[in-house]
């Protein structure tokens, strides 16, 4: 009811406003179709000037991009220069599998359509195997495309190991002696195996481990010395570029010195590991024979009491046999006269304190 009210009054208004204004009813939709004409003509103007230039370039190049898919990819809110740029240089270099949808997909993924394109266009070049998709993937795992194609034209060397973090690979030889290694390997990246594949760490880990693997095969540092390319075909033949994005193309012997002599420095620690050891149990053994000496010592005393308290019962005992008339008065006599024989002969054959022994007087 309120709404059929509001339609009637606001009618009632305009006809009154037209009345007032001397326009015929008829006329209202002719200058609001105007209105809504000029409108547009204007937004084609301004979109018309803004990419004209670009505009001109697709049609003379075959880019095949039009005003009003330029102004759509404003609106998705992509960098209409770019990608008609890239475009065109795809379309330019004979790349005409390229979609602009391709490319602003890219884009709104953030990946580098410039980048992309560029690296398209060297492996065509270059005859490798690398297509669209094999390309953006790269580029949004976070490597660059371009570098991939460049090294894969050119190889790249390797120092082994990293300056950053050694000067040099220390191995040793099994007759002790140490040699200090310094390569460099000579690379070429496999596209195919970019995506997951082991980065350059990798590889000169790989390379560091079979070349101490290789020199501690020789019996003498000097066979080292004489052939250092040994080491080399060692480790071409163990394959270690597998499972990596990178192809070893050679690995080549920079440097090689002699260090120290690592099995005499061993041999000496464990000598001198082995005489602590042997004084840590003749230690042991001594601090034993101690405390048995003290426990001998310990059990003669206690030896020595037991013989003081028997001998403190002879009296007692002898009393007993006296009174129960098992020993006579002249039995205990001779008991006493043997005792101070056998203290007479003691005393007489012990030296007296601080005085030599008796001698005997030599005979005429």
């Amino acid at each position: 009811m309120m709404n059929a009210l509001h339609a009637n009054i606001l009618y009632i208004s305009t006809a009154a406003w037209q009345g007032a204004n001397g326009i015929a009813p008829g006329d209202v939709l002719k200058y609001v179709l105007i209105g809504v004409a000029f409108l547009v003509g204007l937004a084609l103007v301004a979109l018309f000037v803004r990419y004209i230039n670009l505009w001109i370039q697709c049609i003379l190049t075959k880019a095949d991009i039009g005003l009003f898919q330029m102004a759509a990819m404003q609106l998705r809110k992509v960098d209409v220069a770019r990608i008609v740029q890239a475009k065109i240089t795809a379309v330019q270099a004979g790349l005409r599998d390229i979609t602009t949808q391709d490319l602003e997909a890219h884009f709104l993924a953030g990946g580098n359509v410039t980048r992309v394109v560029n690296s398209l266009i060297k492996a065509n070049r270059a005859d490798i195997k690398l297509n669209l998709k094999m390309a953006t993937g790269i580029d949004l795992a976070g490597r660059d495309v371009d570098d991939a194609v460049r090294t894969s034209v050119t190889p790249k060397v390797i120092d082994c190991p990293d300056p950053k973090k050694g000067e040099f690979i220390s191995a040793v030889a099994k007759d002790g002696i140490e040699l200090k290694v310094k390569a460099r390997v000579t690379v070429r990246m496999n596209i195919v195996k970019l995506i997951g594949g082991a980065t350059e760490d990798t590889v000169i880990a790989r390379v560091g481990e079979g070349i101490v693997a290789a020199i501690g095969s020789h019996h003498s540092y000097k066979d080292v010395l004489e052939h250092p390319d040994a080491i080399s075909k060692a480790v071409l033949a163990k394959g270690l570029d597998a499972g990596t994005a990178f192809e070893i193309v050679s690995i080549d012997i920079a440097d090689l010195d002699v260090g120290q002599n690592i099995g005499a420095r061993l041999q000496a620690d464990q000598a001198e590991a082995d005489m602590r050891r042997a004084k840590a149990k003749a230690e042991e053994r001594r601090a034993m024979a101690v405390a048995q000496e003290q426990e001998m010592r310990a059990e003669v005393t206690r030896n020595r009491s037991l013989v003081t308290l028997a001998e403190a019962e002879v009296p007692k005992a002898m009393a007993d046999a006296l009174r129960s008339g098992n020993l006579g008065v002249m039995d205990m006599y001779r008991l006493k006269n043997i005792d101070a024989d056998t203290q007479m002969r003691e005393s007489i054959a012990k030296p007296q304190a601080g005085g030599a022994p008796p001698q005997e007087k030599p005979k005429n």
